[in-house]
């Protein structure tokens, strides 16, 4: 890409020639967002690499938009540990011109799933509002990335770092460890100078956990969406899966039940591959719990 710098008089203010910095978006947690699934890699559990062009991830992230997603979820880099290791070059390359071409024909809000400091810089520098760092803040480079932009955070709950083995997870009490983790990543976040109100906590569903793990997280919602805004990551999940017996491409009506039940039970942000299914579901359940209108009254009236 070629980039054209303009020329300015020695005379002119230093300042005056710095681009103004990009103040990102801060997502309206008020209400339950449905966030659309962006996989630019070639080896997605689900994906298969079906969004790997990047004509097809931005087509992806609009046509999410359009079925009604109100974040979108752009990453390079697969969590499991066995796909192939991705450079931070590679992940750049992947991941900005993605976020940027979004961003030049929609203000949806933007998130970059991504655990590397400088992806989350220029991903928002080139648009993205929010960071979705499955390393739970671990590093401190993301913190600061995070508290010098303003960008809104998303912490989820791991034992071990992206890409590592680890298995046979064990946990004391599984929804109090995960609390606990969150809770401390949260203190530590807010005393690195990031806004409480642009933290959103995920106790990461399938992360290190086997399947009862993820359906007693489920079942205890509650004591993860105490501790503040909640994004739930489930979609076609392997703990969907081996609850029901489905492989990833029969999971969706396992997929639409969970999150139901999280919105119930306090979560603010759902993450899908299956968008307008779940924004239906979603939005059906504000509607029960009294949160929402029901688009048009017309039944026996």
């Amino acid at each position: 890409m070629t980039t054209t710098t303009a020329t300015h008089s020695s005379d002119e203010p230093t300042a005056s020639r710095a681009p103004a910095r990009r103040t990102p978006r801060a997502p309206d947690l008020s209400h339950v967002a449905v966030m659309g699934i962006v996989n630019r890699t070639p080896d997605s559990f689900y994906d298969r690499g079906r969004t790997f062009a990047l004509e097809a991830a931005v087509e992806a992230a609009l046509r999410a938009v359009a079925e009604g997603a109100e974040w979108v979820d752009v990453g390079g880099v697969p969590f499991s540990p066995d796909t192939p290791a991705v450079g931070v070059t590679e992940e750049l390359d992947r991941v900005v011109p993605v976020v940027a071409a979004i961003r030049a024909v929609s203000d949806v809000v933007i998130s970059v799933d991504t655990t590397r400091a400088e992806v989350a810089a220029a991903s928002i520098e080139a648009g993205a509002d929010v960071v979705n760092d499955t390393n739970g803040l671990r590093d401190d480079a993301m913190l600061d990335v995070v508290a010098r932009t303003g960008a809104t955070v998303v912490v989820a709950h791991s034992l071990a770092a992206p890409h590592v083995h680890l298995p046979r997870p064990q946990y004391g009490d599984v929804v109090a460890d995960v609390a606990a983790f969150l809770r401390e990543r949260v203190a530590h976040t807010v005393a690195h100078g990031v806004a409480r109100d642009r933290i959103v906590v995920d106790p990461g569903h399938d992360l290190n956990k086997n399947t009862s793990h993820s359906l007693e997280l489920t079942r205890r919602l509650d004591e993860i969406t105490a501790i503040g805004p909640t994004l739930v990551a489930l979609s076609r999940k392997d703990f969907v899966g081996e609850t029901l017996g489905r492989p990833a491409d029969e999971r969706l009506a396992g997929s639409l039940a969970v999150a139901a039940w999280c919105v119930e039970h306090g979560a603010r942000v759902v993450r899908a591959h299956d968008v307008r299914a779940t924004v239906d579901a979603v939005r059906m359940v504000e509607a029960v719990l009294g949160r929402r209108e029901p688009v048009e009254h017309r039944h026996n009236r």
